[in-house]
């Protein structure tokens, strides 16, 4: 007993903070979720209405959220497995036997990662205009007419793909080279006396027993990808045409703009189902397939 109170005691601060900075706000987003809270409560309580689910079925029926749904789709279904996979070639290398100056790779290949975003989205502006970037510039030295990157619909969602994977790549690449340098180096050793090859390696050695690692990078990419709003919110502003505008840019619009906090609420609530759902489905999928 003296070991659970002990235990309880160190736990409680904890906890405290968590109920304080996370319970209650969730609490009290749900809450009015299911208000009108507007500008109006905003100024005085005694405006405050309770709607029920009308905020949702509002939300849904209104055209310009799918399409944000859509939009924030489309950037988590590309670029979460680029961002990914990039993450999972640079650790590779960066762990290679033959690799040198790791140290300096490492620093300079994680650095996008801490640099502020609005910084780096002004360069990215610069890099990607039509008349005077250095994409386009090197497009057209092969021949290629410039690209209107964040001015075409159909364009200015992969320029913030790009623009976003190069940001975050970094950190998950750290990660997935800490898991690399956990598996023993006899495995491979074993493996080349075999005679496998280096692919045979990697699919029978490193990614088994980094699949893991590769499940926490997983889940945590999507959850953040889902979340996509700086990008946008720096670059386009959500356009052109809306094709840029995401999930948290519409809530962002919805209570910031507009000052619907209950309907931005129900976006958030939304938005926690649905990253909850896709994570689920992540853990079930490879559960399945470390079973089989």
């Amino acid at each position: 007993m003296k070991f659970e109170r002990a235990a309880v005691w160190f736990v409680a601060p904890a906890l405290l903070v968590i109920a304080i900075f996370f319970l209650l706000p969730v609490i009290a987003a749900l809450a009015m979720s299911v208000t009108d809270f507007d500008i109006y409560a905003l100024a005085d309580l005694g405006n405050l209405r309770f709607v029920g689910l009308a905020n949702y079925v509002r939300l849904l029926g209104n055209p310009l959220f799918w399409q944000a749904l859509g939009n924030t789709f489309y950037f988590v279904l590309v670029g979460v497995p680029l961002s990914i996979g990039i993450s999972l070639a640079a650790a590779l290398l960066l762990n290679s036997p033959f690799a040198r100056f790791t140290p300096f790779f490492r620093t300079a290949l994680f650095a996008p990662v801490v640099t502020t975003l609005v910084a780096v989205a002004v360069i990215w502006r610069y890099l990607f205009s039509t008349r005077y970037g250095f994409i386009n510039y090197a497009l057209g030295s092969l021949g290629i007419s410039p690209i209107d990157w964040l001015g075409d619909p159909h364009w200015s969602m992969p320029a913030i793909i790009v623009f976003a994977v190069w940001k975050n790549f970094g950190y998950n690449m750290i990660i997935l080279l800490a898991g690399l340098q956990t598996i023993p180096a006899e495995l491979y050793e074993a493996a080349r006396i075999d005679g496998a090859s280096a692919w045979r390696q990697l699919r029978s050695i490193t990614l088994p027993l980094l699949s893991p690692v590769l499940l926490m990078v997983g889940i945590l990419t999507v959850a953040g990808y889902f979340q996509l709003f700086a990008e946008p919110y720096v670059m386009t502003q959500g356009g052109p045409l809306q094709s840029t505008v995401s999930v948290l840019y519409f809530m962002y619009e919805e209570g910031f703009k507009w000052w619907n906090l209950g309907s931005a609420s129900a976006v958030a609530f939304v938005l926690f189902i649905i990253i909850f759902a896709v994570t689920l489905l992540q853990m079930r999928t490879v559960g399945r397939a470390g079973a089989q």
